[in-house]
């Protein structure tokens, strides 16, 4: 069993800079994948970035390549991401999550087994 919480979120004006956290206790495989997933209402979870646990690949979408960063740190058990030049389409909650990699369904939402409770993001122009 994974537990994970967020954590960084906040308001930020359009340009500006915001780092998430998210801390995980628990069992992390060797194996696992990490990401940040994104959601605003009535609209589907959308994937941002992920990260694997062990070797440190990397993979963001398109809208936040170049401007975000996803990174871990082994020893204690944390995610970050740090988001730059912010948009105010950036505005959501965003959400951690953890389980198995798969090469090429590390943007699938249904990967995760584990979730954070999320941290909302405001950005304003």
């Amino acid at each position: 069993q994974v537990q994970l919480v967020e954590s960084g979120g906040g308001l930020a004006q359009a340009g500006g800079s915001l780092r998430l956290s998210c801390a995980a206790s628990g069992r992390i495989f060797s194996n696992y994948a990490m990401a940040w997933f994104r959601q605003v209402p009535g609209k589907e979870r959308e994937f941002v970035a992920a990260i694997h646990w062990t070797y440190g690949n990397t993979y963001y979408a398109d809208s936040g390549r170049g401007r975000f960063t996803i990174s871990r740190m082994n020893t204690n058990n944390t995610m970050y991401l740090q988001m730059s030049n912010l948009k105010p389409e950036d505005t959501a909650i965003y959400y951690c999550a953890a389980g198995i990699y798969s090469d090429n369904n590390y943007y699938r939402p249904a990967l995760y087994a584990y979730w954070g409770q999320g941290t909302q993001v405001t950005v304003s122009s």
